[in-house]
């Protein structure tokens, strides 16, 4: 277990919060669970069917087990979600169908305070853990739009903040432009801030350090940099920058001179979906990297996705993590 890991678990525990898991059929979420209830990380609602549940052999004393279809707030929720969304021309009828979907459920969960936060997406994508969050708790009133990062930790590395770094947007925005970039590298640098305590410095990637490449996806870069500038954050950013002159001190010396970021950074922004989600997952398997996330950010209320592909492992990091994003919301 990493040192960030151990720190995350620390923070959880100070404050236990309410955290839903909407995907209570799934093995690797009940044995997240019970490894989290087992540590008093946090208070657990867990969706499901609760025979079921019960029969899997997992120890889950102390969580609050639900059934979206078999649900006492199912008059509250439906007619809650009717009102949200009455402009899109639900009904209720349509809301008490929805609602019983075990995601939305979580999220109205979310919503009305009855849990901090949830973590999902173990069996299911992006869109549908991200939809109803979208459509019932929105994003922040300071937001601009909601993005994700993921927290990578690297063993035996001296980089970025002792071998650990926010990589943002590796899982939600496909293509953003240069002021949805220089957003979300506002939001990256925050969240880390907000995870490690540590004050963030932040590379905006690019194939190209500071011009010396002339081209449309290298000008975009240059362009969310200054408009991340002209907002006068104080957050300490530079680009555009190569990888290596992001976080290699000698490289960043030698090719970015005067900039204050080079071989320093310990929040990378890459410039499209694409460099994103190549990027971790070749940090993740070839340096052996511990990843955690998607974790969302620009959201009202703190609720992040997994991949399908998660272990138990990773389940219990994302629900630390969600723990502490609910003590700073």
């Amino acid at each position: 277990m990493s040192a960030f890991l151990d720190s995350m678990i620390a923070q959880a525990k100070q404050d236990k919060k309410t955290i839903v898991l909407p995907e209570g059929n799934d093995v690797r979420t009940l044995a997240a669970a019970e490894k989290a209830l087992a540590d008093g990380l946090a208070d657990l609602i867990i969706l499901g069917n609760p025979e079921e549940i019960a029969a899997s052999g997992y120890k889950l004393d102390g969580a609050t087990i639900i059934d979206p279809k078999n649900s006492e707030y199912e008059d509250e929720f439906t007619e809650l979600f009717a009102e949200l969304r009455k402009k899109k021309g639900v009904t209720l009828e349509q809301a008490r169908e929805t609602i019983k979907d075990d995601t939305f459920f979580g999220v109205m969960l979310v919503k009305t305070g009855k849990a901090d936060g949830m973590v999902s997406g173990a069996c299911h994508s992006t869109a549908d853990t991200l939809r109803p969050c979208l459509q019932i708790i929105k994003t922040a009133p300071t937001a601009k739009l909601v993005s994700s990062f993921f927290v990578m930790v690297v063993p035996n590395c001296d980089l970025g903040l002792d071998g650990t770094f926010v990589f943002s947007d590796c899982g939600l925005n496909v293509n953003p432009s240069a002021e949805e970039l220089a957003y979300i590298g506002i939001d990256a640098a925050n969240s880390f801030k907000a995870i490690t305590g540590a004050e963030p410095t932040v590379a905006f990637l690019s194939h190209s350090s500071y011009g010396s490449a002339k081209n449309a996806d290298q000008a975009k870069v240059a362009e969310a940099v200054q408009i991340a500038k002209d907002l006068n954050t104080g957050i300490l950013l530079d680009g555009e920058l190569q990888l290596d002159a992001a976080i290699i001190p000698e490289v960043g010396a030698s090719k970015a001179p005067a900039s204050p970021v080079a071989g320093k950074a310990n929040v990378l922004v890459f410039p499209d979906i694409d460099a994103g989600n190549i990027g971790y997952k070749l940090v993740q398997r070839l340096a052996k990297a511990e990843a955690y996330g998607p974790i969302t950010q620009g959201l009202a209320a703190p609720v992040n996705d997994l991949s399908r592909g998660c272990s138990a492992d990773d389940i219990y990091g994302v629900i630390a993590i969600t723990a502490v994003q609910a003590q700073a919301k």
